[in-house]
Formats: C-alpha cells, structure tokens, sequence
C-alpha cells in the first residue's frame, strides 16, 4: 500500500475508533438516564397495600399460569415469602430472590429487570406490604426505552460511519498535500539517478522536517557534484602533466630504438645525455604517481596502510603508521637530515623546541621534507634555509625571489605552479599533500612574505599540541 493510503486508513481508523469510542459511551449514558427516568416512573406508580390486600383477600389476584387484564401494558404480582406469586395485572414475571428477600422485609425495595411469561422483558420495582408477608412488584416493560436506544444506536451509527468517510478522504488530502515535498524530492532523486544531473535543486520553504530535508538534500547534491568538479579537474590535470614526460620519454626511446635499428649507433656522449634525460624523466613519472597514490588515501588510513614517498624523486617503501603522538622537533630534525644533500650549497640551520602533537608519524614528515624541498629549490647558492619550531609554530625561511603576491592564493592548488617554476622538477602536488596533511592533524599552513621585508618566502605551520607528552601516551 502506498504512504499516501496507509495515512488515510490511519486517519480512518483513529477517527473510527474515536467515533466508537464515543458512541458507545453516549449510548450506555441514554441508556441509563432512561432506566432511572423508569425507575421514577415505576415509584411515582406504586400501589397502596390496602388494596393489594383486598384483591387478595377478594380472589381477584390470579393465578401464576392465567394471564390477568393488562389494559396499560404495566405488571402488577404478589409475592409471598415462599417465592409464590399470584397476578393482579398483566403476565406473571419471573419471581427472584431479591423480591422473597423483600417479602420476608430482609431489603426495602428491589430494583431488577425481569421477563414475563411471554417472554417480553420487564423493569420491575419489588416494595413490601405492610402488615402482612408479602410484597408487591409493579413492572413496566423495556420496550419503552429499547426503541429509543435502537433509533439513537441507528442515529450514532449513521454519524460515525460518515465521520470515518470524512476522515478516509480528509487523510487522503491531508496526506497528498503533506507528501508533496516528498514527491518532489523523490522526482529530483530519480531525475538524478536517470540523468546523472546534480545541478537539480529542490526548493525548501520553512523550517519542518521537509524543508530540512530538502535543504540536506540540495547541501548532499551541491557537495556532490563539487566532488565530481574536482575529480574531474584531478583526471584532467593528471592527465596533463603525465603527457610531458611520456612524450619525453617516448621521444628518448624512439631515437635509441631507431639507432639500434639502423646500425648508426649515437655518439657517446649523446646516448649518455638521451639515457640520463629518460632516468630523469623515469624519476619525475614516479614522484608524480607517487602524489597522486598519496592525495587518493583517505582521511584517514587503517593502522599499517600508510605509504610514505620521498620527494627526492624515488619512492620509499610503504611502512607501517598510524595516528599517535609524535615528537615534532624530532621529525623536523630528521626531515632536515633527509634533504640536507638536496642542498650541497645552501646552509640549513634550526632553532627546535620540544614540541609533541598527534599525528601519523610518516606523513608529517613527509609534510615537512615538502616544504624544506620547497626552500632549497627555490634558494640561491650560498644562501641560508632557515626553520625554527617554537610554540607550536614550524617556521621554514629561504632565501630566493618570493612569490608574487596574486600567486599566494593558489599555492595550495593541486598541480598548480608558479609560471616562473614551471622549469623546475616537481609535479605541483606537494603543497596541497602538505595542506591536506595538516588539516587532517587539526593544524594550519600558509605561506607568506617575511614579516621583516627581506627576500625569500616563509612557510608557517601550526599545529595543535603542548611542550611536553602526556603521561600516558608517550610519544611512538
């Protein structure tokens, strides 16, 4: 069944059982008030004992099994203590023990209802005598109330089963006006399963579920075919930069393959150049796969599935790493150490204070090699690279020409690179590894123009973490 009919049948069934509810609680209230209306009847109508006793004693109470005259369609019957009855007006009624425990004065009165000889149903109020041992019950019978219950049954009937008409088809309304947005909702989600189009909006008005849902869901579509945008964008940038070394590679190989298919071997020192541009090329094909492998992990990796590559142009062999807190000082010293023969002619120096934040061990590292990387490529000879870590804040200073200010914005682009870079190695993925690296460990960096107006360029990064580990997790 539909949502739109299982809202109506609710509907229905609530207000039915709601109508019935109260039709059976009005119908037992007239029921009653009518029964106490006959009681008051049947007490405003007793009979005087003395002429009960004079019928009696005249002969003129009948016999239980002959019928007396019943001009008003009332009862009147003796009852003696021995349960014996005789008739003074209408049917005989069945004789109980309520109207002996009267006669024998052992209750007041008896309130009951009875049936007659003929088996028609009476309203009966049992009284003593006085001054002898019998009582006198006066009936009247229940048909003066049963047809007024079965008209107002009828009555109450007739209104309650257009009640639930009313509320089946009001909760069919109700349910196709409330469900509205909901078809909307589903119609745009089957346009985009059909059409692969996530530039379907719904329009979401007020502040109910529908409209949160709606808002969810336009955030959901929006925040998907941004994703699609920017794997497009990865696809098509990757696509790009892997063209140039193929091509280089594809040319170098070409000319060696002809030269040993013509017999006309190359000179020398042509074939060394030809050999170191494909060894070249080979390194530059490696380091850009390997940022590719590591801008696809997830945010976050499952102990033992962390890669670590070099920057250098060779890939390290995946180790093991997980989430953990780590010595930052240490690993800024030993990134140092790693790239120290990048830079034959340029001084490093470091100013490290202890400084411990959680993280993954190897992508860090990993982080900081990149923007060491960074200062020495673009350092002149002789100059100074310069990283101090101090309260958190990792400070790396070279001393090149400095990035213009309208390219600061998009350093941390992937495959973005400035046009005065351009022939530089390097695949413009390291900044945006070392940006993704860092927000993963709660932390920020940028670059900027050093605050002393000299040349060069500084790369700040901060991190969340304090001076000295916890107690107890000590540093892996």
């Amino acid at each position: 069944m539909p949502l739109r009919g299982r809202l109506a049948l609710l509907a229905a069934t609530t207000v039915a059982l709601a109508v019935a509810a109260c039709a059976l609680a009005c119908w037992f209230l007239v029921r009653a008030q009518l029964l106490n209306s006959l009681d008051d009847s049947l007490r405003d109508n007793s009979v005087s004992p003395g002429t009960v006793v004079d019928r009696v004693q005249s002969g003129q109470c009948t016999p239980p099994d002959q019928p007396a005259p019943n001009p008003f369609g009332a009862t009147v019957q003796v009852v003696d203590t021995s349960g014996g009855s005789c008739v003074i007006v209408g049917r005989k009624l069945d004789v109980t023990d309520a109207d002996v425990r009267v006669a024998e004065r052992r209750r007041r009165e008896s309130l009951h209802t009875a049936r007659a000889s003929d088996g028609t149903e009476y309203r009966v109020r049992t009284t003593p005598v006085a001054g002898t041992g019998l009582a006198v019950s006066v009936a009247r019978p229940m048909a003066e109330i049963d047809e007024s219950l079965r008209n107002l049954a009828l009555i109450l009937g007739l209104v309650g089963g257009a009640g639930v008409l009313g509320a089946a088809g009001a909760g069919v309304a109700l349910a196709r006006a409330g469900l509205r947005p909901v078809d909307r909702l589903t119609e745009a989600v089957e346009h985009i399963a059909r059409t692969e189009d996530l530039a379907v909006r719904i329009p979401a008005d007020g502040h109910d579920e529908i409209a949160r849902l709606s808002r969810s869901f336009n955030a959901m579509t929006e925040a998907l075919a941004s994703s699609r945008e920017l794997q497009q964008q990865l696809i098509a940038d990757a696509g790009h930069e892997l063209r140039t070394p193929l091509t280089s590679l594809r040319t170098n190989i070409d000319l060696l393959v002809r030269s040993e298919e013509t017999g006309r071997p190359l000179p020398e020192d042509d074939r060394r150049e030809l050999l170191s541009s494909v060894q070249a090329q080979m390194a530059e094909l490696a380091e850009l796969i390997g940022d590719l492998q590591e801008l696809s992990r997830p945010q976050t990796m499952p102990d033992g599935e962390e890669g670590s590559g070099d920057k250098g142009g060779t890939t390290a062999p995946d180790a093991p790493s997980r989430t953990g807190v780590v010595a930052l000082h240490e690993i800024v010293e030993r990134a140092v150490e790693r790239v120290r023969p990048r830079g034959p002619r340029l001084t490093l120096t470091t100013e490290l204070a202890p400084w411990y934040v959680r993280a993954e061990p190897a992508a860090l590292e990993r982080s900081v090699v990149n923007l060491l990387d960074n200062a020495i490529k673009f350092s002149p000879e002789g100059g100074t690279v310069h990283t101090v870590l101090r309260d958190g804040v990792l400070t790396v200073r070279d001393q090149g020409p400095g990035i213009p200010a309208d390219e600061l914005p998009h350093v941390f682009d992937r495959f973005w690179r400035s046009p005065t870079a351009r022939s530089l190695p390097g695949s413009g993925l390291g900044l945006s590894i070392v940006a993704r690296t860092v927000r993963q460990s709660g932390g920020d960096v940028r670059l900027r123009h050093p605050a002393d107006g000299g040349p060069g360029t500084e790369a700040v990064l901060r991190l969340p973490g304090a001076p000295t580990p916890p107690p107890a997790e000590p540093p892996g």
